[in-house]
């Protein structure tokens, strides 16, 4: 599954686990936290393949738990999903989403959330970015030989954007609701 891995670079550094969540793919992007220097770690996606939807999130569920047993994260980054077109893709998103975070709670994780507007925002600048400047931006900040995989790059982003949380003033949508497709206090 994983891309690549590298052990822990430095012995205080915070390692993020993002992870974009998605019922046939999700992907997952590993970072270190150092000061403010940022290094890879690992990124890839887990397939869920075809099936019952019970049988697929336990696929989710236990590539995400062998992830966070082999890789040790401090902390996991999930994206939060808005789809609004087609309400059983979202039902069934929301479900791929409610296993990535079980995972990671199950692994004694702490989890903070971020919408995809606070993640293009962190890592492109502006909530409007195109996915291909994201990629792009991902493989930049993190000095990445080539451009990741469009769901294990968001993984990624989502890791920078927590990595990124605490000098932006806390980024966490903690104490938030979704209303009208946006967060709210």
């Amino acid at each position: 599954m994983p891309a690549s891995s590298a052990s822990r670079l430095t012995p205080h550094a915070l390692r993020i686990l993002g992870i974009d969540p998605g019922l046939r793919l999700t992907g997952f992007g590993l970072i270190e936290k150092s000061g403010q220097k940022l290094s890879y770690v690992s990124s890839g996606v887990i397939k869920s393949g075809e099936g019952e939807l019970p049988e697929r999130l336990g696929v989710l569920f236990s590539g995400l738990t062998e992830i966070i047993g082999s890789h040790r994260p401090d902390v996991c980054a999930v994206e939060i999903v808005f789809v609004n077109v087609n309400p059983q893709s979202t039902l069934l998103l929301g479900q791929a989403r409610g296993v990535a975070i079980s995972a990671a709670v199950n692994q004694k994780l702490p989890v903070s959330e971020y919408t995809a507007l606070q993640i293009k925002q962190a890592v492109a600048g502006h909530g409007k970015a195109a996915k291909e400047q994201v990629q792009e931006m991902v493989k930049r900040l993190l000095n990445l030989p080539a451009v990741p995989q469009a769901d294990a790059a968001d993984a990624l982003a989502c890791a920078i954007c927590h990595a990124h949380a605490g000098a932006l003033g806390g980024l966490s949508t903690s104490g938030y609701r979704v209303r009208g497709g946006r967060l709210v206090k």
